[in-house]
């Protein structure tokens, strides 16, 4: 007889199974070198991510300037410049912010999947709607791209996602123990 793995083993004894997490699977739990791998994957997708929405919106905002006159493009880009550089702050801000929120009262396992799920089928939706909304965000595109990126940066720069704790402590219920988190 072939012997039972060892999550096998955990749940015939009362312990809960360890929950898979969207993006980072059971890694978290260890938080080992294929945790950090996954994190650093997530980190670099976002750095590319964002290089190619400043892109974009460089490209789509130099368009759109490009018939003005020297005088009023000018102007423009130095308002553009000051309101990017409040737009990455308020980005950061904000993501801590829900970050701290998430953190107070974390999703479980069950609705991190969910969520996740209800992102899938709304992205497509979302992004036919955006299109025509860029159009009319082209004299802004640099400060909403600005926007993204310090949204982008805190994210990937927390020491650990709601989810995370969120699954640890129905980890800690599941198995009995009393919660440190």
């Amino acid at each position: 007889m072939a012997s039972r793995a060892s999550s096998e083993r955990g749940a015939a004894r009362g312990h809960a199974e360890i929950p898979s997490l969207p993006r980072l699977g059971t890694t978290w739990y260890g938080r080992g070198t294929r945790y950090w791998l996954r994190r650093a994957r997530l980190a670099f997708g976002l750095l590319v991510a964002a290089a190619f929405l400043v892109f974009f919106a460089l490209s789509l905002y130099g368009g759109f300037t490009s018939q003005w006159s020297p005088t009023a493009r000018t102007a423009s880009n130095w308002v553009q410049a000051a309101g990017s550089c409040v737009a990455v702050v308020w980005g950061w801000l904000k993501q801590r912010r829900d970050h701290r929120a998430g953190l107070l009262d974390p999703p479980s396992p069950a609705d991190s999947l969910a969520a996740m799920s209800a992102h899938k089928t709304r992205a497509p939706g979302l992004s036919v709607t955006g299109r025509g909304l860029v159009l009319v965000l082209a004299p802004v595109m640099p400060i909403v791209a600005a926007w993204c990126v310090g949204w982008f940066v805190a994210y990937a720069t927390v020491r650990e996602y709601p989810s995370e704790v969120g699954a640890r402590r129905w980890l800690e219920v599941h198995n009995g123990q009393s919660s440190t988190s």
